[in-house]
């Protein structure tokens, strides 16, 4: 601090502080060593080090307990870290056991670096997993959703999640994921639920919400299931319960409300099943529940559920004629929302209909007349409509 004229304290009482320099921002940490971690993920006592070996010690892994001598221009290494590189390898500091009980998070962080990197987790380290699992139970929520939207962001986020079903994380962690496990399926598909989940995900594109979208659309088949004496087992609106199980499960692991909503929506919608019978009015209809914003990242998951059943690359034109239908419908510009409507609420009061529920269930029939006669979407037919409805709800 007394070497640069711009410096923040940003952990100053773990001897850590951010040099502000020419435009860059650079991290500047003490040699310290730590000890005693009562809750699992933070030190109870920070002291000072000597040496650089001795920081090197308090890692969490090889590939991370390396530096760099500036002024001997040398790599410091004492723990083969450089090796492991080669080898692809994430491999503790030391007794894994003691570094995973130092800190809960670290399990999950080796599964994220194995990912990411697209690295084997030596035997050690992954056998002293399920023997630190009441330490990552002490990890805040917040911790484990950034490690766990880190995995499945990687190219192959199936990588990440049998690594967490084969340590016990995935129980601890995403019980909702985890009883997918042999749920058979049978019909076109080739793999029991979690299996066809994990190809799902991997077929996604590495966007988080239809990461999240094909990791879980169908955790609610495991509830749904109904058995048929000689049949193929049912799944009868698995969507929605997995949608519901979506949610609550986001929630837990404090993601964002708007990315909940997002995600949950494309998992309530993904069972569409066009065909050429379909109606003009179907299509709109169609338009209007998913909301024309949605469609691209629809239609992505549903070429990811298709690879998803036999791990073979779903074929895009399947989808050629409904989208071609779609850009039909649009171009006529009709109604398929209630923002399309020739009249609102404003109109609506207006006519003497109040404000709230019944107001907001005579817009939605309003919508419904449009979506069957697209040329009854004119503010004097739209009254007209509406005051017969006035009725129907004891409104005079």
């Amino acid at each position: 601090m007394r070497l640069f004229r711009r410096v923040v304290p940003t952990g100053v009482r773990h001897g850590t502080v951010t040099i502000l320099y020419k435009g860059l921002s650079v991290e500047a940490t003490t040699f310290r060593a730590e000890s005693d971690y009562s809750d699992g993920r933070h030190p109870d006592r920070v002291s000072f080090a000597a040496t650089i070996d001795e920081d090197l010690e308090r890692r969490d892994f090889t590939i991370n307990a390396m530096a760099f001598d500036l002024r001997l221009k040398r790599l410091i290494d004492p723990h083969e870290g450089q090796a492991d590189l080669s080898r692809r390898l994430i491999r503790a500091v030391g007794d894994p056991l003691e570094r995973f009980r130092e800190d809960g998070l670290r399990p999950l962080r080796a599964v994220r670096f194995a990912a990411q990197l697209e690295f084997e987790i030596e035997g050690a380290t992954l056998a002293a997993i399920p023997r630190a699992m009441d330490r990552l139970r002490l990890v805040s929520a917040e911790r484990v959703r950034d490690e766990f939207q880190k995995s499945i962001l990687a190219r192959q986020p199936s990588r990440a999640i049998r690594l967490m079903e084969g340590s016990g994380m995935l129980g601890e962690l995403l019980p909702e994921l985890a009883v997918c496990r042999g749920v058979e399926q049978k019909g076109m598909h080739r793999f029991d639920v979690l299996d066809h989940l994990l190809e799902s995900a991997d077929a996604a594109p590495p966007e988080l919400e239809l990461r999240l979208a094909a990791l879980f659309h169908d955790i609610g088949k495991p509830a749904a299931k109904v058995e048929v004496p000689d049949g193929e087992p049912t799944f009868h609106r698995h969507e929605e319960l997995s949608a519901q199980l979506l949610e609550r499960l986001m929630r837990r692991l404090r993601f964002p409300t708007a990315l909940i909503e997002e995600t949950a929506h494309l998992v309530r919608c993904h069972m569409f099943a066009y065909d050429d019978s379909w109606s003009d009015a179907a299509v709109r209809r169609f338009l209007a529940r998913v909301g024309t914003e949605h469609l691209e990242r629809l239609f992505a998951l549903r070429l990811a559920d298709g690879t998803g059943m036999t791990g073979v690359p779903a074929d895009p034109r399947g989808l050629e004629a409904f989208r071609e239908r779609i850009d039909r419908v649009l171009s006529e510009d009709h109604a398929f929302g209630l923002k399309d409507l020739a009249i609102g609420g404003e109109e609506l009061a207006s006519l003497g209909v109040p404000r709230g529920k019944v107001m907001g269930m005579i817009l939605k029939e309003l919508l419904e007349t449009v979506l069957d006669d697209p040329s009854l979407n004119e503010a004097g037919r739209l009254k007209e409509i509406a005051a017969r409805l006035k009725g129907k709800y004891g409104l005079s």
